[in-house]
This record gives C-alpha cells, structure tokens and sequence, in this order.
C-alpha cells in the first residue's frame, strides 16, 4: 500500500474546526420572518459550505432579488450572526481539532483554514487559533466560492504546496465538490453530504496515521481526486 506523501492540511472553518451552524440558522431566521420569507432548518441545511450571497439565493428559490436590496439583507444578516459570534470562547473548538493541528505542526506540516465566511478570521480569533495556521483564506480571498476549487487553490499556492500534497477537511457536500475539482485529498467530516470524499470521519478525533492509512486505501481503490 503507497501511502501519499502530505505535505499540508486545509480546514474548513463552520462544523469542522468550530460549530457555528446554529448561528447562522438563526441569523437568517430571524433575516427571513423579518422579510416575511419560508426558512426551516432543512432550508438552511442546503447553505452549508456557500457563500452568504449563494445563501441568499437559495433563500430565496431562485428568484431574481435587486442587488441593493440584497445587499442590504445580506448585511442585516451578517450584524445578526456577529452578534452570535461575541459569545464564542476557546471551549467552542470542537472535540480533536488543537489535538490534530499539534501533530500536524509538530511534523512540520503547514496547515491553513478555507472558509467562504467572510468573518473567518473574527471566528478563529475568538477561538485563540489564529496562531496555528500559515494561511487564512475567507470569503474575501477570491471571486469564485466552493463548489470551485479556487479558494483551495488559494490558499495551496500560498503555502507553496500542490495540491495533490495536501489534506481539505470538509463537512459539506459543496467543500468537497471543491476540493476534488481541485485535486486535493478530501476528508469528509460527520455529514451523510460527505460521502463522497476520498475518507469520511465521524468527527476530528483523528490522527494523522490514520488519515494517511485511510487516504492510501482510496488511492488503491483508486478513488478519483
């Protein structure tokens, strides 16, 4: 069995380093009763892992919405899910993620986070993890959001890695899709919408030799990435 040579690991921030998904539900809730707007949790189970315009959209069934408008729901949004965000403190990471990035850096890999969040960066602050990664890539970084790959691609060629060399922890259908357009390794993280990484965990208690072990038994069955 060849196990592939990693040379760096690529997070996902929302459900895989930390759990914001519940702010974000509320946050647009409470954005959609305001417009008078249908939103359930399953509605908001399909913006997991895209961009908060994306989000809008799918909000909004398609349907076409005036950009200054949406504009402006977008941004009453994003106070709402700040606010939410005030509340996270280090307790917040989830369970083996610091355990992982210890490794990680202690083999000298580089490591990076790519999230559409635009508030990424606050995120990791409030967590104290910052420190950890080399590279910090946000809805900011690049015009086109997971499914493609460019923000991957981003952050890969700022850590001077290909991206055959590098690990994407992901929890949604979206990151995925992305990763593997990109021909990243991807690991599905704890979502039925994962299955079709190259490995899934059930949650980031992992270790990297079981990462590597998991990740060289989908190159013997030649899983495409």
């Amino acid at each position: 069995m060849t196990t592939p040579v990693i040379r760096a690991l690529i997070f996902d921030l929302d459900g895989v380093i930390t759990d914001t998904a519940e702010y974000h539900y509320l946050a647009w809730k409470r954005m959609a009763d305001e417009e008078n707007i249908p939103f359930t949790r399953e509605d908001n189970e399909a913006l997991r892992g895209v961009s908060r315009r994306e989000s809008l959209n799918r909000i909004f069934k398609g349907a076409p919405i005036e950009e200054s408008y949406a504009e402006r729901l977008m941004q009453r949004k994003n106070e709402y899910y700040q606010a939410y965000l005030n509340t996270i403190t280090p307790a917040d990471r989830l369970p083996g993620v610091a355990e992982l990035l210890e490794e990680a850096r202690n083999e000298g890999l580089r490591l990076a986070v790519a999230s559409a969040s635009r508030n990424a960066r606050m995120v990791l602050e409030r967590l104290e993890m910052t420190e950890y990664f080399d590279v910090i890539g946000d809805g900011y970084c690049v015009v086109n959001t997971k499914p493609a790959p460019d923000l991957f691609i981003w952050v890969a060629g700022r850590m001077n890695v290909y991206p055959g060399e590098a690990v994407v922890f992901e929890d949604a259908e979206a990151g995925i899709d992305a990763a593997l357009a990109g021909g990243f390794w991807a690991v599905g993280v704890g979502s039925s919408a994962v299955t079709h990484a190259h490995m899934v965990i059930p949650n980031m208690r992992v270790t990297l030799a079981q990462i590597r072990e998991g990740l060289a038994q989908a190159a013997e069955r030649k899983i495409p990435g």
